[in-house]
């Protein structure tokens, strides 16, 4: 192939490609072609752009490295350094804007467009696998050092500090567009948007709590690279509680673009003044999973035209109800019995509450006069259910 190539280059009959120099192995012989064509600045230039690899990196101060090499034999490689500012596109795609490229790069690009599937690190920290994509080299990984600084309903916010070559820092916040989501082991997950309909995953491998305003926490701890000091940083998801499936609980973040949590659940607990439910929230550094318990307190009402619901307190005196159908009877003790439905289609969710005449709020007094007129027959309530 390559004495061929040879022979072909020399007589000009032929121009070369970049597979076909790829296949030169033997170093003799492509030095050979290079003295030949070194003094024709236009095929030499060809050459060096067939034979170019681009490898990209990231600095402990997050600047763009670029690392340039010919092919496997490294020749006329160089590496540097660009001070600039990584932005992301409405697509979520990262792109490096250069401040300043180098005096005698006239014709470098101002920005590099990074391709990639994002995911975090074991420190939290956000990081592109980059994809085959032109010259860019299929799997070098770019690991932003930073901090997740929001939460919002249908966004993560990194905050990204920078350092000059002249000495200068700065920094500038990275926001990824998606959803909200729980995977199958009940972690907190982020779906970045993609291109396409595809998304990425990034994935908090750390247990999440509740706090005193039924929000969910999630706290992890993070050492910095360059002072070496460890952080505990703490995040909050505002939401609320709601229950539509059986052995299931959910926490929504933004019902319009279904950004939300759903949990699957080991067991579930409705007493008069609370609901409890556990969970198990799988780790992958961890062999069993750590429990954890989800009590909402509230109370219970019952309301005309919309059913069974039980009212939770979040921060600012916020009230949120959770709203249940149900089927419901007078018990021989006196007492009322609930088999809970979802508000949706009235589906059953395994759940029977039974609470006393004087715990119920609202509508109750008229409701209990009507449960017992109808002593022996059930009586249906919530949404399309009058009574």
């Amino acid at each position: 192939m390559c004495s061929s190539l040879l022979t072909l280059f020399l007589w000009r009959e032929e121009k070369f490609t970049i597979n076909n120099l790829n296949n030169c192995f033997d170093f003799g012989i492509f030095t050979t072609i290079i003295s030949y064509i070194i003094t024709d600045g236009n095929i030499y230039e060809e050459v060096v752009r067939a034979m170019e690899k681009i490898r990209y990196g990231i600095d402990p101060h997050n600047r763009l490295i670029i690392d340039h090499s010919l092919g496997k034999t490294k020749l006329l490689g160089f590496r540097r350094i660009l001070d600039g500012e990584f932005k992301v596109n409405k697509n979520n795609t990262l792109i490096y804007h250069i401040k300043s490229p180098l005096p005698h790069d006239a014709g470098a690009p101002h920005q590099v467009k990074l391709r990639g599937r994002w995911s975090l690190t074991k420190n939290h920290s956000l990081r592109l696998t980059l994809d085959k994509w032109r010259r860019q080299t299929f799997g070098d990984q770019l690991i932003l050092q930073g901090n997740i600084i929001g939460v919002n309903k249908n966004s993560v916010e990194f905050s990204v500090t920078t350092r000059t070559k002249d000495n200068v820092r700065s920094t500038y916040v990275l926001k990824l567009r998606g959803r909200w989501q729980a995977d199958k082991h009940n972690r907190l997950g982020f779906m970045v948007k993609k291109e396409h309909q595809r998304s990425d995953a990034l994935t908090f491998n750390g247990a999440w709590q509740i706090n005193k305003n039924h929000e969910i926490i999630y706290q992890y701890q993070k050492t910095h690279l360059i002072r070496k000091l460890k952080k505990i940083h703490t995040l909050t998801f505002k939401g609320y509680w709601d229950i539509k499936e059986k052995m299931r609980i959910s926490y929504v973040i933004d019902r319009n673009t279904n950004s939300r949590f759903d949990f699957r659940t080991k067991l579930a607990i409705f007493k008069d003044n609370y609901i409890k439910y556990q969970i198990g929230i799988e780790l992958s550094r961890r062999v069993r999973p750590v429990k954890q318990t989800i009590t909402l307190f509230g109370r219970w009402k019952v309301k005309r035209n919309v059913g069974l619901t039980f009212e939770v307190k979040y921060g600012n005196r916020k009230i949120q109800a959770i709203v249940f159908g149900a089927e419901v009877k007078i018990t021989s003790r006196d007492t009322i019995l609930f088999k809970l439905k979802n508000d949706v289609g009235s589906k059953d969710i395994g759940i029977k509450l039974e609470l006393g005449h004087k715990i119920l709020k609202g509508d109750a007094e008229i409701f209990v006069r009507l449960l017992k007129s109808r002593r022996e027959s059930v009586v249906l309530i919530g949404a399309g259910w009058r009574w």
